[in-house]
Protein backbone atom coordinates (compact mmCIF):
# COMPACT_ATOMS: atom_id res chain seq x y z
CA UNK A 1 0.00 0.00 0.00
CA UNK A 2 1.58 3.45 -1.11
CA UNK A 3 1.28 6.05 1.72
CA UNK A 4 1.24 9.69 1.41
CA UNK A 5 1.30 12.56 3.37
CA UNK A 6 -1.58 14.41 0.99
CA UNK A 7 -3.89 13.24 -2.22
CA UNK A 8 -6.02 15.46 -4.12
CA UNK A 9 -8.07 14.53 -6.56
CA UNK A 10 -9.10 17.08 -9.35
CA UNK A 11 -6.88 18.74 -11.42
CA UNK A 12 -8.61 22.25 -11.79
CA UNK A 13 -7.47 25.49 -9.99
CA UNK A 14 -8.00 24.06 -6.44
CA UNK A 15 -6.33 21.05 -6.51
CA UNK A 16 -3.23 22.53 -8.68
CA UNK A 17 -2.81 25.10 -6.05
CA UNK A 18 -3.00 22.85 -3.20
CA UNK A 19 -0.59 20.68 -5.00
CA UNK A 20 2.42 23.61 -6.31
CA UNK A 21 2.10 24.67 -2.51
CA UNK A 22 2.34 21.71 -0.55
CA UNK A 23 4.72 19.74 -3.18
CA UNK A 24 7.42 22.44 -2.73
CA UNK A 25 6.80 22.24 0.90
CA UNK A 26 8.42 18.95 0.72
CA UNK A 27 5.64 16.77 1.37
CA UNK A 28 4.90 13.66 -0.15
CA UNK A 29 1.59 14.69 -2.70
CA UNK A 30 -0.14 12.85 -5.44
CA UNK A 31 -2.79 15.09 -7.73
CA UNK A 32 -5.28 12.85 -9.19
CA UNK A 33 -7.38 13.85 -12.18
CA UNK A 34 -9.89 12.08 -14.10
CA UNK A 35 -9.35 14.00 -17.81
CA UNK A 36 -6.30 13.70 -19.65
CA UNK A 37 -5.51 16.84 -18.99
CA UNK A 38 -5.19 19.45 -15.75
CA UNK A 39 -6.82 23.01 -15.75
CA UNK A 40 -10.33 22.12 -14.73
CA UNK A 41 -13.18 23.83 -16.03
CA UNK A 42 -11.46 27.30 -15.68
CA UNK A 43 -9.01 26.54 -18.78
CA UNK A 44 -11.06 24.16 -21.11
CA UNK A 45 -14.64 25.05 -20.69
CA UNK A 46 -15.35 28.51 -18.22
CA UNK A 47 -13.05 31.37 -17.89
CA UNK A 48 -10.18 31.34 -20.58
CA UNK A 49 -12.98 29.82 -23.71
CA UNK A 50 -15.92 32.16 -22.69
CA UNK A 51 -13.85 35.32 -22.31
CA UNK A 52 -12.35 35.03 -25.26
CA UNK A 53 -15.64 34.07 -27.27
CA UNK A 54 -16.96 37.47 -25.06
CA UNK A 55 -13.92 39.25 -26.43
CA UNK A 56 -14.51 37.85 -30.37
CA UNK A 57 -18.20 39.47 -29.68
CA UNK A 58 -17.64 43.01 -28.57
CA UNK A 59 -15.09 43.34 -31.45
CA UNK A 60 -17.95 42.18 -33.91
CA UNK A 61 -20.04 44.56 -31.82
CA UNK A 62 -18.00 47.58 -32.23
CA UNK A 63 -17.63 46.98 -36.04
CA UNK A 64 -21.03 46.79 -36.07
CA UNK A 65 -21.11 49.92 -34.67
CA UNK A 66 -18.41 51.88 -36.73
CA UNK A 67 -21.14 54.02 -38.57
CA UNK A 68 -21.14 55.84 -35.09
CA UNK A 69 -17.45 56.86 -35.44
CA UNK A 70 -17.68 57.98 -38.81
CA UNK A 71 -15.80 54.78 -40.29
CA UNK A 72 -17.08 52.87 -43.18
CA UNK A 73 -17.31 48.86 -42.53
CA UNK A 74 -17.89 45.82 -45.41
CA UNK A 75 -18.08 43.44 -42.59
CA UNK A 76 -21.09 41.30 -43.48
CA UNK A 77 -22.33 40.87 -39.85
CA UNK A 78 -21.66 36.96 -39.33
CA UNK A 79 -18.32 35.90 -37.97
CA UNK A 80 -16.48 33.21 -39.22
CA UNK A 81 -16.88 30.53 -36.08
CA UNK A 82 -14.25 28.31 -37.09
CA UNK A 83 -11.80 31.32 -37.05
CA UNK A 84 -13.08 32.29 -33.71
CA UNK A 85 -12.82 28.99 -32.13
CA UNK A 86 -9.36 28.15 -33.75
CA UNK A 87 -8.00 31.49 -31.80
CA UNK A 88 -9.60 30.26 -28.96
CA UNK A 89 -8.04 26.75 -29.51
CA UNK A 90 -4.76 29.27 -29.40
CA UNK A 91 -5.29 30.56 -25.86
CA UNK A 92 -6.55 27.68 -24.33
CA UNK A 93 -3.09 25.90 -25.35
CA UNK A 94 -0.82 28.71 -24.88
CA UNK A 95 -2.15 29.13 -21.18
CA UNK A 96 -1.94 25.33 -20.63
CA UNK A 97 1.67 24.68 -20.54
CA UNK A 98 1.75 26.63 -17.05
CA UNK A 99 -0.77 23.50 -16.28
CA UNK A 100 1.87 21.07 -17.88
CA UNK A 101 2.41 17.98 -15.68
CA UNK A 102 5.60 17.93 -15.49
CA UNK A 103 5.89 21.46 -14.17
CA UNK A 104 3.97 19.57 -11.08
CA UNK A 105 6.53 16.72 -11.14
CA UNK A 106 9.41 18.72 -11.00
CA UNK A 107 7.85 20.09 -7.27
CA UNK A 108 8.12 16.26 -6.74
CA UNK A 109 3.90 16.03 -7.01
CA UNK A 110 2.85 12.61 -8.36
CA UNK A 111 0.51 13.52 -11.24
CA UNK A 112 -1.95 10.42 -11.92
CA UNK A 113 -4.97 10.66 -14.53
CA UNK A 114 -8.17 8.54 -14.47
CA UNK A 115 -10.44 7.66 -11.58
CA UNK A 116 -10.23 7.41 -8.07
CA UNK A 117 -12.68 6.29 -5.40
CA UNK A 118 -12.38 5.90 -1.67
CA UNK A 119 -12.54 2.60 -0.68
CA UNK A 120 -12.13 3.58 3.56
CA UNK A 121 -11.76 6.25 5.83
CA UNK A 122 -8.26 7.09 4.64
CA UNK A 123 -7.94 4.80 1.14
CA UNK A 124 -8.35 5.03 -2.07
CA UNK A 125 -8.67 2.91 -5.01
CA UNK A 126 -6.40 3.98 -7.94
CA UNK A 127 -6.35 1.57 -10.99
CA UNK A 128 -4.67 -1.30 -9.21
CA UNK A 129 -3.19 0.81 -6.62
CA UNK A 130 -4.15 1.08 -3.25
CA UNK A 131 -3.11 4.61 -1.38
CA UNK A 132 -3.46 5.86 2.01
CA UNK A 133 -2.63 9.32 2.88
CA UNK A 134 -2.90 11.48 6.40
CA UNK A 135 -4.76 13.99 4.62
CA UNK A 136 -6.87 14.24 1.23
CA UNK A 137 -8.31 17.21 -0.67
CA UNK A 138 -11.28 16.62 -3.00
CA UNK A 139 -11.43 19.44 -5.94
CA UNK A 140 -13.45 17.79 -8.34
CA UNK A 141 -15.97 20.77 -9.48
CA UNK A 142 -19.03 20.82 -11.03
CA UNK A 143 -20.55 19.98 -14.67
CA UNK A 144 -23.60 21.40 -16.67
CA UNK A 145 -27.17 19.96 -14.98
CA UNK A 146 -29.28 19.26 -17.77
CA UNK A 147 -32.80 19.22 -17.06
CA UNK A 148 -35.19 16.44 -17.47
CA UNK A 149 -37.21 17.38 -21.17
CA UNK A 150 -38.73 14.72 -22.61
CA UNK A 151 -36.65 14.39 -26.06
CA UNK A 152 -33.31 16.03 -25.46
CA UNK A 153 -31.10 13.53 -25.23
CA UNK A 154 -32.65 11.98 -28.75
CA UNK A 155 -32.30 15.60 -30.26
CA UNK A 156 -28.59 16.25 -28.46
CA UNK A 157 -27.76 19.85 -27.24
CA UNK A 158 -24.65 22.18 -26.42
CA UNK A 159 -23.52 22.99 -23.05
CA UNK A 160 -20.36 25.17 -21.55
CA UNK A 161 -18.21 21.57 -22.10
CA UNK A 162 -19.14 21.74 -25.98
CA UNK A 163 -20.34 25.11 -27.46
CA UNK A 164 -16.51 26.21 -27.74
CA UNK A 165 -16.22 23.57 -30.10
CA UNK A 166 -18.86 24.87 -32.72
CA UNK A 167 -16.96 25.37 -36.24
CA UNK A 168 -20.25 26.89 -37.71
CA UNK A 169 -22.20 29.90 -36.53
CA UNK A 170 -25.99 28.55 -35.67
CA UNK A 171 -28.17 30.66 -37.85
CA UNK A 172 -30.53 30.41 -34.94
CA UNK A 173 -29.30 29.71 -31.35
CA UNK A 174 -32.10 28.89 -28.28
CA UNK A 175 -30.08 29.12 -24.54
CA UNK A 176 -32.02 27.58 -21.60
CA UNK A 177 -31.03 29.47 -18.59
CA UNK A 178 -30.82 33.14 -18.23
CA UNK A 179 -27.89 33.18 -15.18
CA UNK A 180 -24.44 34.22 -16.09
CA UNK A 181 -23.24 31.40 -18.36
CA UNK A 182 -26.32 31.54 -20.36
CA UNK A 183 -26.68 35.33 -20.60
CA UNK A 184 -22.73 35.78 -21.57
CA UNK A 185 -22.93 33.35 -24.45
CA UNK A 186 -25.88 34.43 -25.56
CA UNK A 187 -24.64 37.92 -26.65
CA UNK A 188 -21.09 36.94 -27.35
CA UNK A 189 -23.69 34.11 -30.44
CA UNK A 190 -25.28 37.55 -30.97
CA UNK A 191 -22.62 39.88 -31.61
CA UNK A 192 -21.07 37.13 -33.90
CA UNK A 193 -24.37 36.73 -35.97
CA UNK A 194 -26.96 34.26 -34.35
CA UNK A 195 -30.12 34.93 -33.68
CA UNK A 196 -30.29 34.32 -30.16
CA UNK A 197 -33.51 33.37 -27.86
CA UNK A 198 -33.20 32.82 -23.88
CA UNK A 199 -35.76 30.41 -22.38
CA UNK A 200 -35.36 31.74 -18.31
CA UNK A 201 -37.76 30.22 -15.96
CA UNK A 202 -37.56 32.50 -13.71
CA UNK A 203 -39.23 36.11 -13.94
CA UNK A 204 -36.02 37.95 -14.71
CA UNK A 205 -32.94 37.00 -15.85
CA UNK A 206 -29.84 37.27 -13.17
CA UNK A 207 -32.23 36.25 -10.29
CA UNK A 208 -29.34 36.66 -7.82
CA UNK A 209 -28.44 40.12 -9.07
CA UNK A 210 -29.95 43.39 -8.46
CA UNK A 211 -33.35 43.73 -10.06
CA UNK A 212 -32.30 47.21 -11.49
CA UNK A 213 -29.25 46.36 -12.63
CA UNK A 214 -30.90 42.86 -14.44
CA UNK A 215 -33.65 45.85 -15.89
CA UNK A 216 -30.50 47.67 -17.91
CA UNK A 217 -28.74 44.45 -18.45
CA UNK A 218 -31.99 43.52 -20.30
CA UNK A 219 -32.32 46.55 -21.95
CA UNK A 220 -28.56 46.40 -23.19
CA UNK A 221 -29.37 42.64 -24.17
CA UNK A 222 -32.22 43.55 -26.46
CA UNK A 223 -30.13 46.09 -28.20
CA UNK A 224 -28.00 43.41 -29.26
CA UNK A 225 -31.23 41.58 -31.20
CA UNK A 226 -31.46 38.78 -27.90
CA UNK A 227 -35.19 37.99 -27.76
CA UNK A 228 -35.89 37.08 -23.49
CA UNK A 229 -38.57 35.28 -22.75
CA UNK A 230 -39.41 34.58 -19.03
CA UNK A 231 -41.43 32.24 -16.74
CA UNK A 232 -40.67 29.94 -19.41
CA UNK A 233 -40.43 26.05 -18.88
CA UNK A 234 -39.06 23.40 -21.81
CA UNK A 235 -41.29 20.86 -22.21
CA UNK A 236 -40.35 18.59 -25.09
CA UNK A 237 -37.63 18.81 -27.91
CA UNK A 238 -38.29 17.44 -30.96
CA UNK A 239 -35.53 16.76 -34.34
CA UNK A 240 -36.42 18.55 -37.55
CA UNK A 241 -34.49 17.67 -40.56
CA UNK A 242 -33.09 21.63 -40.39
CA UNK A 243 -32.21 21.67 -36.65
CA UNK A 244 -34.64 21.13 -33.85
CA UNK A 245 -37.89 22.27 -32.56
CA UNK A 246 -38.65 23.51 -29.10
CA UNK A 247 -42.04 22.93 -26.86
CA UNK A 248 -42.26 25.35 -23.78
CA UNK A 249 -45.32 26.80 -21.10
CA UNK A 250 -45.34 30.07 -20.74
CA UNK A 251 -48.99 31.21 -18.55
CA UNK A 252 -50.32 27.81 -19.21
CA UNK A 253 -50.07 27.88 -22.72
CA UNK A 254 -47.69 25.83 -24.77
CA UNK A 255 -45.86 27.66 -27.47
CA UNK A 256 -43.28 26.24 -30.16
CA UNK A 257 -39.71 27.69 -31.12
CA UNK A 258 -37.36 26.17 -33.98
CA UNK A 259 -33.63 26.67 -33.61
CA UNK A 260 -30.40 25.25 -35.01
CA UNK A 261 -28.45 24.43 -32.06
CA UNK A 262 -29.87 24.26 -28.73
CA UNK A 263 -27.66 25.61 -25.55
CA UNK A 264 -28.56 24.47 -21.79
CA UNK A 265 -26.92 26.62 -19.00
CA UNK A 266 -29.63 25.37 -16.31
CA UNK A 267 -27.03 25.28 -13.32
CA UNK A 268 -24.42 22.97 -12.55
CA UNK A 269 -23.99 19.91 -10.36
CA UNK A 270 -21.23 18.73 -7.97
CA UNK A 271 -19.16 15.83 -9.43
CA UNK A 272 -19.25 13.53 -6.89
CA UNK A 273 -20.35 10.45 -8.63
CA UNK A 274 -17.93 7.32 -8.41
CA UNK A 275 -16.16 9.04 -5.49
CA UNK A 276 -17.24 6.41 -2.54
CA UNK A 277 -17.65 9.57 -0.76
CA UNK A 278 -19.77 6.87 1.70
CA UNK A 279 -17.24 4.79 2.19
CA UNK A 280 -14.72 7.58 3.19
CA UNK A 281 -18.06 8.73 5.63
CA UNK A 282 -18.41 12.16 3.74
CA UNK A 283 -21.71 14.23 3.82
CA UNK A 284 -22.87 15.35 0.69
CA UNK A 285 -26.27 16.56 -0.99
CA UNK A 286 -27.53 17.39 -4.23
CA UNK A 287 -25.61 21.02 -3.77
CA UNK A 288 -22.49 19.48 -2.97
CA UNK A 289 -19.69 18.34 -0.39
CA UNK A 290 -21.23 20.11 3.32
CA UNK A 291 -17.82 21.69 4.73
CA UNK A 292 -17.23 23.09 7.95
CA UNK A 293 -15.55 27.21 8.42
CA UNK A 294 -11.76 25.28 7.39
CA UNK A 295 -13.25 23.41 4.28
CA UNK A 296 -13.29 20.23 6.63
CA UNK A 297 -16.21 17.50 5.26
CA UNK A 298 -17.66 15.26 7.95
CA UNK A 299 -14.16 13.31 8.01
CA UNK A 300 -12.14 15.63 9.71
CA UNK A 301 -9.05 14.67 7.48
CA UNK A 302 -10.77 15.02 4.44
CA UNK A 303 -11.03 18.65 2.88
CA UNK A 304 -13.36 19.76 -0.30
CA UNK A 305 -12.88 22.92 -2.27
CA UNK A 306 -14.44 24.83 -4.96
CA UNK A 307 -17.37 24.06 -7.03
CA UNK A 308 -17.63 20.52 -5.47
CA UNK A 309 -17.93 22.63 -1.78
CA UNK A 310 -19.65 26.09 -3.00
CA UNK A 311 -21.09 28.36 -1.73
CA UNK A 312 -19.69 30.32 -4.69
CA UNK A 313 -18.84 28.52 -8.14
CA UNK A 314 -15.67 30.85 -9.12
CA UNK A 315 -12.67 29.86 -9.96
CA UNK A 316 -11.00 32.63 -7.47
CA UNK A 317 -12.98 31.11 -4.70
CA UNK A 318 -11.49 27.69 -5.88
Amino acid sequence: MDKRDLIIIGGGVGGLVTASVTAQLGLKVTLIEANNKLGGDCLHYGCIPSKSLIQAGRVASTINRSSEFGIDSTWSGKADLRQVSDRIKEIIETIQVHDDPDRFRGYGCEVLFGQAQFVGPDTIRFEERTLTARQFVIATGSSPAIPDIEGIEDVGYQTNETIFSLDQLPARLVVVGGGPIGVELAQAYARLGSEVTILQRGSTILTNEEPEACKLLQESLAGDGIDIVTRATLSRVERLESGKRLQYLLDGNEYQLDCNELLIAAGRRPNVEGLGLEAAGVKYNHRGIAVDSRLRTSNRHIYACGDVAGPYQFTHMA
